[in-house]
């Protein structure tokens, strides 16, 4: 949906189109419909619940929700609390039993990113600034869960100038030019649009038309399974249940997928990046070993015992034939009780897009970066 700004000496030099749909004449009293029933369902014991519930809050438009609701996940979510109990405790059962989810470095600039939109929204321009420039810490800050990321600077760029700072803007597009740890070898194509944008904020020349921010797709699901050799990720394969969207970048826009995302879930028990998840995984796999012997040996115990017992009472062979499957039937679990007792921790932010789409096209359908991938949402 196409939306016209209209740019005065008071007014902000972009158009406040941020994330989500722009509506003639609407203004965030008028944006509260259902809200009221996405707060009764919040409940911030539940992370993943509540970060998901953030995502539909600003799709419904329920801005004053996102910043409340934000503001509590940014102090109670951010923090890696160790108890020394529930970290031993946890090599015994599945990762992520007994403790919280704590929010990886994206998910935090993420949320960042969703907080400045809706102060946007809210015409609350002053707040916005202070939340990106809260979301350029998260990105460097050597938290527990740490690591820059492309997809949240080239959101942070965009947003930066809708607030009406093409000099803070330009520090985004200058990263994403010139960072090379920052961009792999697929999204090069960036790199490229990036260094447009900044000989464009060099020149002191402003958009061609206000910036439109796109949602593309669903993050896919996230697997596993047990790979003992060739991974650096201790003995877990992470695979995605879908593809990502491949960079694109043209005149008037760029896309980006969310891949850098799931590359932090995949690592997340790398010894490089989380030791401490590492070491504990290696502890677990003796005792998944352990468990899965259990009905192993219980279901060999059934089998020999059955026919031993059919044997001295001179059976016809029924009661050693149903000893057999029974026993058969109960070895067969051990592989799903070892891989239920090795399973890592895949929490993560669910609602997130598979990729974002900036332009400066009127249209969606006009911007060559939008064309042959899956419906957006503004």
């Amino acid at each position: 949906m196409a939306c016209v700004a209209r740019a005065s000496k008071l007014a902000l030099p972009y158009a406040l189109i941020v994330l989500t749909g722009c509506h003639h004449g609407e203004s965030p009293s008028s944006q509260t419909l259902g809200c009221a029933d996405i707060v009764q369902r919040f409940d911030l014991s539940d992370r993943i619940t509540t970060l998901n519930l953030l995502s539909q809050a600003y799709s419904k438009h329920c801005y004053p929700t996102v910043v409340d609701y934000g503001t509590r996940a940014q102090s109670e979510f951010r923090h890696k609390t160790f108890h020394v109990f529930k970290e031993t405790a946890s090599v015994f059962i599945p990762d992520g039993t007994l403790t919280d989810y704590v929010l990886e470095s994206y998910e935090r600039g993420y949320l960042s990113v969703l907080m400045a939109a809706s102060y946007l929204r809210l015409r609350q321009l002053d707040d916005a600034k202070v939340e990106l420039r809260r979301l350029d810490h998260e990105l460097f800050t050597s938290l527990y869960n740490y690591g820059e990321d492309p997809v949240n600077v080239l959101l942070s760029a965009v947003l930066w100038e809708q607030a009406g700072d093409p000099a803070e803007a330009r520090v985004d597009w200058l990263r994403l030019r010139d960072l090379p740890n920052l961009l792999k070898e697929r999204d090069k194509p960036l790199r490229s649009f990036a260094d447009l944008q900044v000989t464009r904020i060099d020149e002191g020349r402003p958009a061609d038309n206000p910036w439109h921010l796109y949602r593309l797709g669903t993050f896919p699901a996230v697997d596993w399974d047990l790979q003992f050799t060739g991974s650096d990720n201790g003995y877990f394969r992470i695979t995605a249940g879908g593809s990502f969207p491949a960079t694109c970048a043209s005149r008037t826009g760029a896309l980006l997928s969310t891949q850098s995302w799931f590359g932090k879930i995949a690592t997340r028990h790398s010894h490089a990046y989380h030791p401490l998840l590492n070491v504990q995984s290696w502890i677990r796999l003796p005792v998944g070993v352990t468990y899965s012997l259990v009905p192993f040996a219980a279901g060999a115990g059934i089998a020999v015992g059955g026919c031993m017992i059919d044997a001295a009472g001179e059976g016809k062979g029924a009661l050693c034939e149903i000893a057999v499957r029974g026993g058969v039937a109960l070895m067969s679990t051990a592989p799903r009780v070892l891989k239920g007792a090795l399973e890592p921790d895949l929490r993560h932010w669910e609602q997130v897009p598979s990729a974002f789409l900036v332009t400066t096209a009127s249209d969606q359908s006009q911007e060559p970066c939008a064309r042959g991938n899956p419906v957006s949402h503004e």
